[in-house]
């Protein structure tokens, strides 16, 4: 569909792009990954037609459609929500008037047999049947289920953008993206704005509605739900693999090992070079082959490894002080802002050493519980904080506590203590503050880089209980995989507000929703929870479809109307919804189908690894394996179990 060819992007005599070839197809859902600069949202941009190479091109074919999502953007706020995302709708407008163009030109052209003639026709019966697609589906309906997915209240499609926050704003412009279904769809980071719930939706729409995707994200779990395709972006080259990033991860510390050993043998061999060429320089007698080794020598491609792996750094905070068995007590707490109600009667208890998470869409209360935590605004109810309780939080606007006028590298020193000093430089070039960047003024970075500062400052304090608000948002994969494992080993007590699920997942042991005015505790990692929160969710779905078992009828009451009478029959589908869902449960059946196949082929591994070990056979290399086979077994299964469960929601709709 789209091709990009010899494309090369030079900075400042630096070489980002050099030389580069791929091509996007019409359903690939590629993820676009390398470390921060390597230049990933350059590369969307160019794609979009935002930015020129330096040389190299681009080829788009003629009326294929780029929807463009970029981490930050300019947005009016003259009109309200609603009115905003009509404007998705437009272009449906502009398919009637290129109809109309293309009309014109058939009227006038008499050459019926040539092959533009015959373009033309098959031109205008595409576009005549995207239009008759379009057109079938609702709207007004679309819309508002696309809103409603993203976190919207139906009561606030009225109220205007500018009363929102940026992060909402966002919101808006995905929907309208979305909503404009393009061949293409170009997203740059799209779930630092969005809840759980709401990356869940988005997963769905991506994997079952939208055409070709690529996405930059650093959200694990949302781009292997999502995508099948990952490029790499490396030292101004690209790997392109056609698996999830989880296989690609595999795959690419393949690739590592072969091409380490492949530099080191180089520099052995460019060692040896240069050493026989000082050795025989000035002897007239070997000058013919000290010639030909210098010649042999500036002749060699250098090998480059991609990057320096930091992901061994075992980065551990100082020892928690001891508190006491309960850090923080809620009784009844509840908050208001005059008469909107955030969230009433929080009741629980969170333990010495506990790690929990607080989950649940934006705007139902997370940040200000935590803010009642801090201390910082009154509330209602009682909430006891333990004996010897030292806080450590990180809140979204921590970045501009820093001092701007001293160095990164000082910025750390004046908060390590102990043997941790030794290692600042090692530490920050986990969070990619490395080499020169260390010694830059804290002024001049960006604000993810500001932030990422701000959190390890924050986590080399002595504290024994560290509230995290969303960590995750600007840090890449191998950074958060270093600080989730720090997190781990810390020994303290932990209170993590994040929507990143691979981020929480293994990490805490109780999650609380926030949702409806209640906070709720849920026993159980993040997937627990949302398992069973998807069950509670279908219960409730069969609740209100199911016919009553009581025949008798309800009493009436003064103050409640009658009801009205119900239609029995259920709503017929347009022509275009019904495909969909038809495609929706086939692809669900292969879910199904697939995760049957792949518990068998484990089984098989597991049985022929048991009779292995009934021959006889020992060592702690079998013994791993059939612990490993195990454990996939389980993940296997539970992977059946939510698979099975989409389908039979799916087909009892029928």
């Amino acid at each position: 569909m789209i091709s990009i060819q010899n494309l090369s992007v030079e900075f400042s005599a630096k070489n980002l792009f050099d030389n580069i070839n791929y091509v996007i197809n019409k359903r690939d859902k590629i993820a676009l990954v390398g470390k921060n600069g390597a230049g990933k949202s350059t590369m969307l941009k160019i794609i979009a037609g935002l930015q020129k190479p330096t040389s190299g091109a681009v080829a788009i074919p003629q009326d294929t459609t780029i929807g463009y999502l970029p981490q930050q953007m300019e947005i009016n706020d003259t009109l309200t929500v609603a009115q905003e995302v009509r404007k998705a709708f437009a272009h449906i407008e502009a398919m009637h008037a290129s109809l109309d163009s293309m009309s014109e030109e058939l009227a006038q052209r008499t050459d019926y047999e040539s092959g533009s003639y015959q373009q033309l026709i098959e031109r205008m019966t595409a576009l005549t049947d995207r239009i008759a697609m379009e057109e079938s589906e609702n709207r007004e309906a679309e819309m508002e289920r696309t809103l409603t997915g993203l976190g919207f209240r139906r009561e606030d499609f009225n109220r205007p953008t500018a009363e929102f926050s940026g992060g909402w704003r966002m919101r808006i412009e995905l929907a309208k993206l979305l909503l404009t279904r393009p061949d293409v769809l170009l997203l740059d980071e799209p779930t630092n704005h969005l809840d759980i719930e709401s990356i869940q939706w988005l997963e769905q729409f991506l994997i079952t509605k939208a055409n070709a995707v690529v996405l930059v994200s650093h959200d694990r779990a949302f781009i292997d739900n999502v995508t099948n395709r990952t490029i790499e972006i490396s030292l101004g080259k690209i790997y392109d693999y056609a698996v999830n990033y989880s296989k690609f991860v595999e795959l690419r510390k393949e690739r590592i090992e072969q091409q380490t050993r492949a530099y080191q043998n180089q520099q052995k061999q460019i060692a040896d070079t240069e050493e026989f060429i000082e050795r025989f320089r000035y002897k007239a007698t070997k000058s013919v082959q000290v010639q030909s080794r210098i010649k042999q020598l500036a002749k060699i491609e250098r090998i480059e490894v991609d990057e320096v792996d930091t992901s061994r750094l075992n980065l551990k905070f100082p020892p928690a002080p001891r508190s006491g068995d309960y850090p923080v007590i809620a009784d009844g707490v509840g908050k208001n802002y005059g008469e909107h109600n955030v969230f009433s009667d929080a009741t629980f208890t969170i333990k010495r050493g506990e790690k929990v998470a607080f989950v649940g869409k934006n705007g139902e209360g997370k940040s200000t519980l935590v803010k009642c935590i801090m201390g910082e605004i009154p509330f209602d109810g009682s909430l006891k904080i333990g004996h010897n309780v030292k806080i450590g939080y990180f809140a979204q606007n921590q970045a501009q506590l820093l001092d701007g006028e001293i160095t990164v590298f000082d910025t750390i020193d004046k908060v390590a203590v102990g043997d941790i000093r030794t290692k600042i430089r090692d530490i920050l070039g986990a969070f990619m503050f490395g080499g020169e960047a260390s010694d830059k003024k804290v002024k001049v970075l960006s604000g993810g880089e500001k932030t990422r500062l701000a959190m390890i400052r924050l986590l080399l304090e002595p504290v024994n209980l560290l509230i995290l608000d969303e960590p995750t948002n600007h840090l890449d994969m191998k950074t958060k995989d270093i600080l989730k494992q720090a997190i781990k080993d810390f020994n303290g007590t932990v209170i993590v507000v994040s929507h990143d699920r691979e981020f929480l997942d293994g990490l805490v042991e109780k999650v609380y929703e926030f949702g409806g005015g209640k906070v709720r505790e849920c026993l159980g990692g993040i997937y627990e929870f949302l398992e069973k929160k998807r069950l509670a969710s279908l219960k409730e779905l069969e609740k209100s479809t199911a016919p009553s078992k009581n025949a008798a009828e309800p009493k009436q009451s003064a103050i409640q109307p009658s009801p009205a009478p119900q239609n029995t029959d259920k709503p017929k589908r347009s022509y275009a919804d019904q495909k969909e869902h038809e495609k929706i449960i086939k692809r669900a059946k292969k879910k199904v189908s697939d995760a049957e196949n792949n518990i068998s082929a484990i089984e098989q591994r597991i049985a022929e690894l048991e009779a292995t070990l009934s021959e006889g056979a020992i060592g702690d290399e079998l013994y791993k394996q059939h612990a490993d086979l195990t454990k996939e077994l389980e993940n296997a299964m539970s992977i059946w179990e939510l698979a099975s469960i989409e389908l039979d929601s799916l087909t009892s709709a029928d």
